[in-house]
């Protein structure tokens, strides 16, 4: 087969609590306070452009207050006064029940305690000997008020015919088409370069599409005495963020799905992604994933099991009076005194080329994703509780970057993106696996970011949000401190470790590496090793020498100008989202197939293939 080919990171895109992802925006809104004037400005005029502002100076302050963590807001629902049903048994005094209903109100089984008497055409008298037992439309406070949401104003359902998607699905086709932008290549010209088949898509939700528009309308509609649509069911796939990439965005022919490994889930497609470009089975590969928890059904399940943090977590934490606001953008405090992590919703894509293609096409390089390991924690007492297979993963990790660079650069040039989700179990046993690690391979003082202190957790997108952010580290210098403590807990490993309470400057052309750490509920621990852009650069002169290099350079100039074109004109709001509904739809007639080769539509799809198992022939029967 030859050389495996290098997994390029050439674009991505997406939108969280932070902001918009391309342009490196979002990252910049979390160290937002430590940029240059210039570039804060641009941030926070990108931001006012999604939360439909005019003037982001004037607006500076509200901007600040309505991104990242903050109390969950009305568009969500409101934490006061959550709808709820109580639960209500009625009898009659000293008799039976009486009750006037309209006829059409009458259930379709009469129950056999019910005596039914007409009234009129319209209303019957019915009379119920025994019990009523009711559920009783009410309101109950929300013990949990603080969420990582989108930015206050925007809706990405407004940006395109959204059709009454799922949320989960709208942030999908903005985060796809936001990708598709910041590559600055233009779609076709990828398609004329690559066959068909060799695009892969992989992305999904963990939880599924789990609100009003998807599975949670499915599953409430019979006890709220509403009607099914028949979109509830099937928009609430968890692989259907690939499928509406596939349909609505690119027109992918090539390989998709989604691998689900709970709060691992990008990185476990990541992993699919890389070994697809590694092994040639494709040249081009878009991973993703989106998450949209942000609602009192799922977050009452997490509640339920002592996972979020309350607002009576938080009282206790700061000493607080019963009747005290808690401060809600400081709810999620990993490595610290803490009380359960923040949920929050995020939708996240990069783009992969395989290294030649990233050099035809003179593709901005931000970076490789050469490995994801994933390893499961073997036998559990709980299976949502921390278990050994994260250690795996780390080394493998931390292993994996030293075979390709070398002892020096594994000790001093890079950093950890760790999981660091707010929980007391977190904070021990990741802080235990990351200081073990760091000791083994020689490592002094291993920086580690922790990013869900800014954007709380968004289950299966947060390793996405991870990635994201550190292309930004690597393009600005910039580490975000851990900026919601006052101190690490006392139970925290701090042995090799470097982690800080503010932001840390670096230097980016020192920079080689960074790990990806995700551990997941059920023992779904995955680790990925990225390389900078200095060190991928100098690996793929190496490799196709300086002619190579020296026409993706002048290649480049114009894909960088488109990608700055498109990000001004994403900042005056004049691109829409990429949505192809009813486009370009093809059917049997436009199949064809021979003996070496089909065409599907205008493109051709080889089937000359070559047999992996050519040492093993096994001849005619």
């Amino acid at each position: 087969m030859g050389q495996p080919r290098l997994p390029v990171i050439v674009g991505f895109g997406g939108i969280n609590g932070a902001g918009r992802a391309s342009g490196h925006h979002a990252y910049r809104r979390l160290v937002q306070d430590a940029l240059p004037a210039a570039t804060r400005q641009r941030t926070l005029a990108a931001l006012a452009r999604l939360m439909g502002l005019e003037d982001p100076a004037a607006s500076t302050a509200w901007i600040l207050d309505h991104t990242l963590i903050r109390r969950v807001e009305a568009n969500h629902f409101d934490p006061d006064a959550v709808s709820w049903n109580q639960r209500l048994v009625a009898q009659g005094e000293g008799g039976p029940l009486q009750l006037t209903l309209r006829k059409q109100q009458l259930p379709a089984v009469i129950p056999p305690s019910w005596t039914v008497t007409p009234l009129s055409q319209t209303q019957v008298s019915v009379r119920i000997d025994g019990a009523l037992d009711m559920l009783l439309p009410s309101l109950r406070e929300f013990e949990i008020k603080a969420a990582g949401q989108l930015p206050t104003g925007f809706d990405p359902g407004k940006l395109y015919q959204s059709r009454n998607h799922p949320r989960g699905l709208q942030m999908m086709i903005y985060a796809a088409s936001d990708a598709l932008g910041s590559l600055g290549i233009p779609w076709e010209n990828i398609q004329q370069s690559v066959a068909a088949d060799q695009i892969s898509v992989y992305a999904g939700s963990a939880m599924g599409q789990l609100d009003d528009a998807g599975a949670g309308g499915m599953l409430k509609a019979r006890y709220n005495g509403q009607r099914v649509t028949s979109k509830f069911c099937p928009l609430s796939l968890a692989e259907m963020p690939a499928d509406f990439v596939n349909a609505y965005v690119l027109g992918s022919f090539g390989a998709t799905g989604a691998t689900l490994g709970a709060c691992a889930s990008f990185l476990y497609n990541l992993r699919l992604g890389i070994e697809d470009i590694r092994s040639g089975r494709a040249r081009v590969a878009f991973i993703g994933s989106s998450e949209a928890p942000v609602n009192p059904e799922v977050m009452e399940g997490y509640g339920a099991m002592g996972a979020l943090a309350s607002d009576k977590g938080l009282r206790e934490l700061d000493g607080l009076p019963a009747d005290a606001e808690p401060d809600h953008r400081r709810a999620c405090r990993p490595f610290a005194e803490n009380c359960g992590f923040t949920i929050a919703e995020s939708a996240q894509m990069v783009v992969l080329f395989d290294d030649a293609l990233a050099l035809e096409l003179g593709a901005t390089v931000y970076g490789a994703a050469t490995d994801v390991f994933v390893n499961a924690d073997g036998y559990k007492k709980s299976i949502s509780g921390p278990g050994v297979g994260n250690y795996i993963t780390m080394a493998k990790a931390a292993a994996a970057v030293r075979a390709m660079l070398g002892e020096r650069a594994v000790r001093e040039g890079g950093l950890v993106q760790a999981h660091g989700t707010g929980t007391p179990q977190n904070r021990v046993t990741e802080s235990q696996i990351l200081s073990t690690t760091a000791r083994a391979f020689g490592i002094d003082a291993w920086p580690v970011a922790a990013l869900k202190s800014y954007l709380g957790h968004s289950l299966g997108s947060a390793s996405g949000d991870q990635v994201t952010a550190t292309l930004g580290i690597w393009a600005d210098g910039i580490i975000p401190g851990i900026n919601t403590i006052d101190a690490l807990a006392e139970d925290v490993c701090r042995d090799h470790l470097a982690f800080s309470l503010h932001h840390r400057e670096i230097d980016p052309a020192r920079q080689s590496y960074a790990i990806i750490n995700s551990k997941g509920f059920g023992g779904n621990n995955a680790s990925a090793a990225l390389l900078s852009p200095a060190v991928t650069a100098r690996m793929l002169q190496s490799r196709h020498g300086g002619t190579q290099w020296q026409a993706w350079e002048r290649a480049n100039e114009g894909v960088r100008a488109r990608q700055q074109e498109y990000d001004t004109a994403m900042i005056a709001g004049t691109v829409a989202p990429t949505y192809r509904f009813d486009f370009g739809v093809l059917g049997d007639a436009d199949v064809s197939i021979s003996e070496r080769d089909m065409q599907v539509g205008s493109y051709r799809i080889d089937l000359d293939l070559a047999n992996p198992y050519a040492d093993m022939q096994a001849g005619q029967p």
